[in-house]
């Protein structure tokens, strides 16, 4: 291969890579559930606790995206049924969790630094992961499409910002390079979000019962927004 195509082809593949990265973390940074509890355990716990928290929703979408490549993830669409009776089951998980965050807002007076492993976070997550339709429906339609030839419109997919994004970052898709920068920049997040979070709850003590009661909100907003949704498309 000359040079010239040589060089070429790494900065289209060294762009594809950035690009993904971009991607996994716009879609891993906006404000959710998942992030809810991994600031949670961040602020209470320490960093290795947000850690495993993070860990915990992206090996859930490891596990989709596997399951989304050999067609066992498509069985949703053809049960109806299946979808609301996740939202119900999410929904009712994040009652669950809220109720948890709350007793930690009580408790946390301040900033501890247990250096536990943090694999109540990674249970937390992981299973709200399994239960939630829109990381499912994700991998049904723009995750599957990583890896099959066309163009992904990047910001479009992202919530909050495809309106005002969308058109501003066009990559190829059909590129193993594309899916490692995806997961590239949701590991970036997760490394990232829970330091950021230890290192201000180190700083100001009322940080934590703060965030602790910030999670419990936005875990019972959407456990009561999953739980209508669910109830919805029962009838």
């Amino acid at each position: 291969m000359p040079a010239g195509s040589r060089l070429e082809t790494d900065v289209t593949l060294l762009a594809t890579t950035l690009a993904g990265v971009v991607f996994g973390l716009a879609l891993a940074a906006p404000p959710g559930p998942m992030n809810a509890i991994i600031a949670e355990e961040s602020v209470v716990r320490g960093w290795s606790a947000g850690f495993w928290a993070g860990l915990g929703a992206m090996l859930a979408d490891v596990l989709f995206f596997v399951l989304a490549l050999l067609g066992v993830v498509a069985v949703i669409d053809h049960y109806p049924a299946v979808r609301p009776a996740l939202y119900l089951a999410g929904g009712l998980l994040m009652l669950y969790f809220a109720v948890g965050a709350i007793g930690e807002t009580r408790a946390a007076t301040s900033f501890t630094d247990s250096g536990e492993v943090g694999s109540k976070g990674f249970r937390k997550t992981f299973a709200l992961s399994l239960t939630n339709p829109y990381q499912i429906g994700f991998w049904l339609t723009v995750g599957v499409g990583l890896l099959e030839s066309g163009t992904l419109d990047v910001f479009a997919h992202v919530p909050g910002v495809g309106d005002l994004l969308a058109g501003s970052l066009l990559v190829e898709t059909g590129s193993p390079a594309l899916l490692l920068g995806f997961f590239g920049g949701i590991a970036v997040w997760v490394v990232g979000y829970p330091a950021a979070l230890s290192s201000a709850g180190r700083r100001v003590d009322a940080l934590a019962p703060v965030i602790a009661a910030l999670s419990a909100a936005v875990l019972a907003g959407f456990g009561v927004l999953f739980l209508a949704m669910g109830t919805m498309g029962l009838f």
